[in-house]
């Protein structure tokens, strides 16, 4: 963990990035208490800094306040997940147009050699690091074309997306086999400027996500329904 020093005009800012960086990375876990005396000592700052990055976090609902006994990091339902997923299509379907318009030669580049050289297999470290390309993939797409809002709203989805589903999949809700066709196919759209093309990428993407967790959603209800009649018969 980074200590952020106590002199800089923008420290409430670079605390409460790092908090989100900290959860995003699942150092700071779904429904853990935040400590604010050791978080704010192993920081190096005061709390008043670290209080400011948590109530912004906490208007971002990646924190949740519980009177007399602190902050803790937000667990998040898998309802709330599918409804981030329909957000995010509308939304990174939207920066993903607004990319493929802007975009670079060096971007596309760069975009380019995302998931070049990755090992698709069952692995688990090959999932991992599948994982992490996924993320700096996401993050670059709207790093290009968000707006300051938009971006910052994605970033917020983003980071609940991950720390949900990080503990358990790596941040993966479908399997590296199935969306790497999606992810090429979503780079030649934006990095050969087709707008049209760039945003109906994205959003299947994101649509078979989602309904692959509604799928889950479905079957955990019908498995439970089962288990109670099986309880009273």
């Amino acid at each position: 963990m980074r200590n952020l020093g106590t002199k800089h005009v923008n420290l409430d800012y670079k605390v409460y990035k790092e908090l989100r960086s900290l959860i995003l990375d699942q150092k700071l876990l779904p429904g853990s208490k935040i400590y604010q005396d050791k978080l704010a000592q192993e920081l190096g700052i005061s709390r008043t800094p670290l209080v400011n990055a948590l109530k912004k976090l906490e208007q971002e609902k990646l924190i949740t306040a519980i009177p007399r006994k602190g902050f803790y990091v937000r667990r998040f339902s898998r309802e709330e997940l599918i409804h981030i997923f329909e957000l995010r299509e509308v939304l990174e379907g939207l920066a993903a147009r607004r990319a493929s318009l802007r975009i670079s030669d060096s971007q596309s580049e760069r975009m380019r050699d995302f998931f070049k050289g990755l090992k698709i297999s069952d692995n688990p470290e090959d999932i991992k690091r599948y994982a992490e390309e996924d993320k700096k993939f996401h993050f670059f797409l709207v790093e290009i074309g968000g707006s300051d809002l938009l971006s910052s709203v994605l970033e917020t989805y983003s980071i609940i997306m991950f720390s949900y589903l990080g503990g358990f999949r790596g941040g993966l809700v479908r399997p590296p086999r199935e969306t790497l066709s999606e992810h090429l196919a979503i780079i030649e759209a934006i990095a050969g400027k087709d707008p049209e093309r760039a945003e109906e990428t994205v959003r299947l993407h994101l649509k078979r996500s989602r309904e692959k967790l509604m799928g889950e959603a479905e079957e955990e209800k019908a498995s439970a329904v089962n288990g109670e009649e099986l309880k009273a018969g």
